[in-house]
């Protein structure tokens, strides 16, 4: 039985996930690539919201599994507050790219922030970087480079860091009812500022091996 989905973006990100779970090439496929051993299934999704909730879904629909975990690369949005290469375990997402002129309960899965639940009570004390439980990311289909930008979103959503996907893999964890189980590890790679593309490609390796500490520790590898 597969314990644990895995669903990321970027080769950087997936190489050192294959490598320490030695998993192999399942299945290739036009925009994804699954990799798998006995408990894992690893999904290299690509980029955006779309990849995202689709790969989720197929994920979800085909095997129930323990724990569900999205590990991707963000931007800062709080300045000099948070240093790149600093670590968030995500419990609020927002969608902030939505615009309906008209308020209901029932647009709630579209508008609204969803909360997840899960945090790992993780010990700081060996750690290198700085790693944060219980804040707020908001996602939307753009790469953030610039600053003003960055600002309002950090103003109008008390957020802290951006990305493009995770509300799409919380929003179809909630549909399956695996909200609970869900795990959503940020890495601040850029400062979501003019110079967010070159910090972004300069550090995306670096920052996944901080993600990657708190990998383990979520998925309890020594």
């Amino acid at each position: 039985m597969i314990k644990t989905w895995i669903i990321t973006a970027y080769d950087e990100e997936a190489k050192h996930i294959i490598n320490l779970l030695d998993l192999k090439l399942l299945k290739k496929m036009p925009n994804v690539l699954f990799y798998w051993n006995d408990d894992i299934v690893l999904a290299q999704a690509w980029i955006g919201k779309i990849q995202a909730a689709v790969w989720t879904t197929v994920m979800l629909s085909e095997f129930w599994a323990k724990k569900l975990i999205n590990i991707w690369i963000a931007g800062n949005l709080k300045g000099q507050e948070i240093k790149i290469w600093d670590v968030f375990l995500v419990n609020k997402v927002i969608q902030h790219d939505v615009y309906m002129p008209f308020n209901g309960t029932h647009l709630y899965y579209l508008k609204d922030a969803i909360n997840i639940p899960t945090h790992c009570n993780i010990s700081t004390e060996s750690l290198n970087f700085w790693y944060y439980e219980n804040w707020v990311c908001v996602t939307w289909d753009q790469f953030i480079d610039d600053k003003d930008k960055s600002i309002e979103l950090q103003k109008k959503y008390s957020a802290d860091i951006a990305e493009m996907e995770a509300f799409s893999v919380a929003a179809v964890a909630r549909e399956f009812w695996v909200l609970e189980n869900t795990y959503i590890i940020k890495t601040v790679s850029d400062g979501a500022d003019s110079d967010a593309l070159d910090d972004h490609e300069d550090n995306l390796d670096f920052a996944m091996n901080n993600s990657l500490t708190i990998f383990r520790k979520v998925l309890e590898i020594d």
